[in-house]
């Protein structure tokens, strides 16, 4: 059966700390930044958008934003995407393995 399963991403949210959100503008709304969405594509590479609310309230759409190329905002998607790695180890790892 599981060479039959074709996984084309893994997803993982991210909540952005205080310090780290951003602000960035569509269609004249300013949004507050606070919520990654990374995905671990089939080749192995990480593709991360954020998301948010507007800043003068209201509903935010589910309007997507690029991530800055800020070190900082790196080294959380490094960090969330290796606890995440260790939840699903540990979610579904066998608890006996045959060595």
């Amino acid at each position: 059966m599981t060479d039959e399963v074709e996984v084309s991403a893994l997803a993982i949210n991210v909540a952005i700390p205080d310090e780290l959100q951003w602000t960035d503008s569509r269609r004249g709304v300013t949004f507050r930044l606070t919520t990654l969405n990374v995905r671990l594509l089939p080749d192995g590479r990480l593709a991360a958008k954020a998301y948010g609310r507007p800043v003068d309230g209201g509903r935010g759409a589910y309007t997507s934003f690029a991530v800055p190329d800020r070190p900082e905002l790196t080294g959380l998607i490094s960090d969330a995407a290796k606890v995440a790695a260790q939840r699903w180890q540990a979610a579904y790892a066998p608890e006996h393995q045959a060595h």
